[in-house]
Protein backbone atom coordinates (compact mmCIF):
# COMPACT_ATOMS: atom_id res chain seq x y z
CA UNK A 1 0.00 0.00 0.00
CA UNK A 2 1.26 3.49 -0.86
CA UNK A 3 -1.04 5.73 1.09
CA UNK A 4 -1.62 3.24 4.82
CA UNK A 5 0.18 1.98 6.92
CA UNK A 6 -0.72 -1.02 9.03
CA UNK A 7 -0.11 -1.97 13.13
CA UNK A 8 -1.53 -4.79 14.63
CA UNK A 9 -1.50 -5.28 18.62
CA UNK A 10 -3.34 -7.73 20.54
CA UNK A 11 -6.30 -8.03 18.24
CA UNK A 12 -6.68 -4.32 17.39
CA UNK A 13 -5.79 -3.65 13.99
CA UNK A 14 -4.62 0.42 13.48
CA UNK A 15 -5.27 1.71 9.52
CA UNK A 16 -3.16 4.70 9.62
CA UNK A 17 -3.53 7.42 6.47
CA UNK A 18 -0.18 8.35 5.94
CA UNK A 19 -0.08 11.64 3.43
CA UNK A 20 0.42 14.51 5.82
CA UNK A 21 1.62 16.30 3.22
CA UNK A 22 -1.73 16.59 1.69
CA UNK A 23 -2.99 16.66 5.44
CA UNK A 24 -4.67 13.23 4.35
CA UNK A 25 -6.76 14.03 1.84
CA UNK A 26 -8.05 11.27 -0.14
CA UNK A 27 -8.03 10.29 -3.90
CA UNK A 28 -9.07 7.51 -5.81
CA UNK A 29 -5.78 5.64 -5.12
CA UNK A 30 -6.72 6.00 -1.15
CA UNK A 31 -9.91 5.18 -1.75
CA UNK A 32 -9.37 2.02 -3.44
CA UNK A 33 -6.78 0.89 -0.56
CA UNK A 34 -9.25 2.04 2.26
CA UNK A 35 -11.79 -0.38 0.56
CA UNK A 36 -9.72 -3.32 0.26
CA UNK A 37 -8.24 -2.86 3.43
CA UNK A 38 -11.05 -2.98 5.76
CA UNK A 39 -12.56 -6.14 3.34
CA UNK A 40 -9.61 -7.49 4.58
CA UNK A 41 -9.81 -6.93 7.91
CA UNK A 42 -13.08 -7.41 8.19
CA UNK A 43 -12.25 -11.11 7.78
CA UNK A 44 -9.52 -12.00 9.50
CA UNK A 45 -10.43 -13.78 13.12
CA UNK A 46 -7.67 -12.22 14.67
CA UNK A 47 -8.76 -8.48 14.09
CA UNK A 48 -11.06 -7.86 16.88
CA UNK A 49 -11.19 -4.00 16.51
CA UNK A 50 -9.91 -1.63 13.36
CA UNK A 51 -8.84 2.18 14.71
CA UNK A 52 -8.45 4.44 11.64
CA UNK A 53 -6.15 6.91 12.45
CA UNK A 54 -4.08 9.48 10.54
CA UNK A 55 -0.47 10.82 10.54
CA UNK A 56 0.63 14.29 10.86
CA UNK A 57 -1.86 17.45 11.99
CA UNK A 58 -4.76 16.83 9.90
CA UNK A 59 -6.63 13.81 10.14
CA UNK A 60 -8.42 14.34 6.67
CA UNK A 61 -8.79 17.31 4.60
CA UNK A 62 -11.82 15.54 2.29
CA UNK A 63 -10.84 15.77 -2.03
CA UNK A 64 -7.08 15.97 -2.90
CA UNK A 65 -7.24 18.91 -5.01
CA UNK A 66 -5.16 17.09 -7.77
CA UNK A 67 -8.03 14.61 -8.24
CA UNK A 68 -10.55 17.76 -8.13
CA UNK A 69 -8.70 18.88 -10.81
CA UNK A 70 -8.99 16.07 -12.82
CA UNK A 71 -12.65 15.25 -11.70
CA UNK A 72 -13.20 18.78 -13.19
CA UNK A 73 -13.15 17.28 -16.65
CA UNK A 74 -14.86 14.10 -16.08
CA UNK A 75 -18.32 13.42 -17.58
CA UNK A 76 -21.32 12.82 -15.89
CA UNK A 77 -20.33 9.00 -16.14
CA UNK A 78 -17.60 9.67 -15.22
CA UNK A 79 -18.20 11.29 -11.93
CA UNK A 80 -20.90 8.66 -11.34
CA UNK A 81 -18.19 5.77 -11.37
CA UNK A 82 -15.95 8.05 -9.44
CA UNK A 83 -18.60 9.06 -6.79
CA UNK A 84 -19.69 5.04 -6.51
CA UNK A 85 -16.18 3.76 -5.74
CA UNK A 86 -16.21 6.61 -3.03
CA UNK A 87 -20.30 5.27 -1.77
CA UNK A 88 -18.78 1.97 -1.72
CA UNK A 89 -15.79 2.64 0.59
CA UNK A 90 -17.82 4.42 3.30
CA UNK A 91 -20.48 1.59 3.08
CA UNK A 92 -17.43 -1.07 4.11
CA UNK A 93 -16.03 0.60 6.57
CA UNK A 94 -19.92 1.18 8.16
CA UNK A 95 -20.66 -2.27 7.27
CA UNK A 96 -17.54 -3.36 8.37
CA UNK A 97 -18.17 -6.99 10.59
CA UNK A 98 -15.51 -5.55 13.42
CA UNK A 99 -15.91 -2.63 15.73
CA UNK A 100 -14.01 0.70 14.18
CA UNK A 101 -12.82 3.73 15.93
CA UNK A 102 -11.71 6.66 14.40
CA UNK A 103 -8.90 8.39 16.43
CA UNK A 104 -9.25 11.91 15.46
CA UNK A 105 -5.95 14.33 15.92
CA UNK A 106 -6.54 16.87 14.24
CA UNK A 107 -8.61 19.28 11.69
CA UNK A 108 -11.45 17.10 9.37
CA UNK A 109 -12.56 19.08 6.58
CA UNK A 110 -15.46 17.87 3.68
CA UNK A 111 -15.10 14.08 2.85
CA UNK A 112 -13.22 13.41 5.68
CA UNK A 113 -15.93 13.97 7.84
CA UNK A 114 -17.73 10.89 6.32
CA UNK A 115 -14.53 8.69 7.37
CA UNK A 116 -14.82 9.78 10.71
CA UNK A 117 -19.13 9.19 10.84
CA UNK A 118 -18.74 5.81 8.96
CA UNK A 119 -17.32 4.42 12.33
CA UNK A 120 -18.63 3.12 15.11
CA UNK A 121 -16.72 5.41 17.37
CA UNK A 122 -14.61 8.81 17.54
CA UNK A 123 -12.79 9.97 19.74
CA UNK A 124 -11.43 13.67 19.32
CA UNK A 125 -8.19 14.84 20.00
CA UNK A 126 -10.08 18.77 21.37
CA UNK A 127 -8.03 21.42 19.42
CA UNK A 128 -9.40 19.61 15.79
CA UNK A 129 -11.58 21.82 13.98
CA UNK A 130 -14.86 20.38 11.81
CA UNK A 131 -15.60 21.32 8.48
CA UNK A 132 -18.15 20.23 5.98
CA UNK A 133 -16.95 23.10 3.14
CA UNK A 134 -18.45 21.69 0.05
CA UNK A 135 -21.26 24.64 -0.72
CA UNK A 136 -18.41 26.80 -0.60
CA UNK A 137 -17.20 25.08 -3.89
CA UNK A 138 -20.43 25.13 -4.79
CA UNK A 139 -20.94 21.26 -4.48
CA UNK A 140 -22.85 19.41 -1.87
CA UNK A 141 -22.26 16.70 0.68
CA UNK A 142 -24.36 14.09 -1.15
CA UNK A 143 -22.44 11.04 -0.68
CA UNK A 144 -20.71 10.86 3.05
CA UNK A 145 -24.62 12.43 3.59
CA UNK A 146 -26.07 9.07 5.30
CA UNK A 147 -23.25 8.55 7.54
CA UNK A 148 -23.10 12.23 8.36
CA UNK A 149 -26.62 13.32 9.28
CA UNK A 150 -26.59 9.42 11.24
CA UNK A 151 -24.20 10.46 13.56
CA UNK A 152 -24.87 14.47 13.78
CA UNK A 153 -28.27 14.89 13.60
CA UNK A 154 -30.94 16.00 10.74
CA UNK A 155 -30.97 19.42 12.69
CA UNK A 156 -27.47 20.13 12.82
CA UNK A 157 -27.12 18.98 9.60
CA UNK A 158 -29.53 21.94 8.22
CA UNK A 159 -26.99 23.75 9.85
CA UNK A 160 -23.60 23.02 9.16
CA UNK A 161 -24.29 21.37 5.70
CA UNK A 162 -25.56 24.65 4.18
CA UNK A 163 -23.40 27.36 6.60
CA UNK A 164 -19.89 25.32 5.61
CA UNK A 165 -19.08 26.97 8.86
CA UNK A 166 -16.27 25.54 10.74
CA UNK A 167 -17.13 24.30 14.46
CA UNK A 168 -15.22 22.74 17.27
CA UNK A 169 -14.41 18.98 18.99
CA UNK A 170 -16.99 20.73 21.69
CA UNK A 171 -19.58 21.06 19.29
CA UNK A 172 -18.96 18.16 17.26
CA UNK A 173 -19.33 16.56 20.88
CA UNK A 174 -22.44 18.39 22.03
CA UNK A 175 -23.87 17.42 18.89
CA UNK A 176 -23.00 13.85 18.97
CA UNK A 177 -20.84 13.89 16.21
CA UNK A 178 -17.63 12.32 17.93
CA UNK A 179 -18.24 10.53 21.16
CA UNK A 180 -15.52 12.29 23.23
CA UNK A 181 -12.81 14.48 23.73
CA UNK A 182 -9.71 14.70 25.26
CA UNK A 183 -6.46 16.40 25.21
CA UNK A 184 -3.63 15.22 22.79
CA UNK A 185 -1.27 13.57 25.53
CA UNK A 186 -4.58 11.73 26.60
CA UNK A 187 -6.17 10.79 23.33
CA UNK A 188 -3.97 7.19 22.45
CA UNK A 189 -4.59 6.12 26.10
CA UNK A 190 -8.05 6.91 25.78
CA UNK A 191 -8.40 4.83 22.02
CA UNK A 192 -6.38 2.05 24.15
CA UNK A 193 -9.02 1.78 26.57
CA UNK A 194 -12.08 1.77 24.29
CA UNK A 195 -10.11 -0.86 22.05
CA UNK A 196 -9.29 -3.11 25.18
CA UNK A 197 -13.30 -2.94 25.54
CA UNK A 198 -13.82 -3.94 22.60
CA UNK A 199 -11.47 -6.85 22.59
CA UNK A 200 -12.45 -8.36 25.43
CA UNK A 201 -16.61 -9.02 24.48
CA UNK A 202 -17.37 -11.85 22.43
CA UNK A 203 -16.75 -11.22 18.39
CA UNK A 204 -19.83 -12.74 17.36
CA UNK A 205 -21.95 -11.01 19.88
CA UNK A 206 -20.02 -7.68 19.00
CA UNK A 207 -20.63 -8.49 15.03
CA UNK A 208 -24.21 -9.09 15.72
CA UNK A 209 -24.51 -6.02 17.94
CA UNK A 210 -23.52 -3.91 15.40
CA UNK A 211 -25.89 -4.77 13.05
CA UNK A 212 -28.95 -4.56 15.66
CA UNK A 213 -27.68 -0.88 16.13
CA UNK A 214 -27.59 -0.25 11.81
CA UNK A 215 -31.19 -2.23 11.68
CA UNK A 216 -33.09 -1.05 14.52
CA UNK A 217 -32.01 3.02 14.28
CA UNK A 218 -34.90 5.30 13.71
CA UNK A 219 -37.11 2.20 12.42
CA UNK A 220 -40.38 2.53 13.64
CA UNK A 221 -41.33 0.06 16.66
CA UNK A 222 -43.25 -2.32 14.78
CA UNK A 223 -44.34 -6.47 15.44
CA UNK A 224 -41.69 -7.05 12.61
CA UNK A 225 -38.96 -5.13 14.17
CA UNK A 226 -40.07 -6.75 17.81
CA UNK A 227 -40.09 -10.59 16.22
CA UNK A 228 -36.30 -10.03 15.09
CA UNK A 229 -35.08 -8.77 17.77
CA UNK A 230 -36.74 -11.87 19.52
CA UNK A 231 -35.18 -13.72 17.34
CA UNK A 232 -31.63 -12.41 17.43
CA UNK A 233 -31.44 -13.18 21.13
CA UNK A 234 -32.90 -16.64 21.00
CA UNK A 235 -30.28 -17.16 18.21
CA UNK A 236 -27.56 -15.84 20.14
CA UNK A 237 -28.12 -17.88 23.26
CA UNK A 238 -28.23 -20.56 21.66
CA UNK A 239 -24.80 -19.95 19.72
CA UNK A 240 -21.92 -21.88 20.77
CA UNK A 241 -20.51 -18.43 21.94
CA UNK A 242 -23.99 -17.58 23.60
CA UNK A 243 -23.33 -20.87 25.81
CA UNK A 244 -19.72 -19.78 26.26
CA UNK A 245 -20.19 -16.71 27.68
CA UNK A 246 -23.24 -17.72 29.82
CA UNK A 247 -21.24 -20.76 31.02
CA UNK A 248 -18.26 -18.61 32.27
CA UNK A 249 -20.13 -16.26 34.05
CA UNK A 250 -21.81 -18.88 35.87
CA UNK A 251 -18.86 -20.83 36.69
CA UNK A 252 -16.69 -17.08 37.15
CA UNK A 253 -13.93 -17.89 34.40
CA UNK A 254 -13.05 -16.09 31.66
CA UNK A 255 -14.61 -17.11 28.38
CA UNK A 256 -12.44 -18.86 25.79
CA UNK A 257 -12.41 -15.80 23.51
CA UNK A 258 -10.77 -13.55 25.87
CA UNK A 259 -6.81 -12.45 24.07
Amino acid sequence: MNHLELHFHAGVATVTLNRPDVRNAFNDEVITELTTTFLELGERAEVRCIVLAAAGKAFCAGADLNWMKRMATYTRDENLADARALARMLAVIYACPKPTLARVQGDVYAGGTGLVAACDMAVSVDTAGYCLSEVKLGLIPATISPYVIRAMGARAAHRYFLTAERFSAAEALRIGFVHEVVAAADLDARVRQLAEHLVQAGPAAIKACKRLVQDVAEREITPGLVDRTVEGIADIRVSDEGREGIQSFLQKRKPNWML
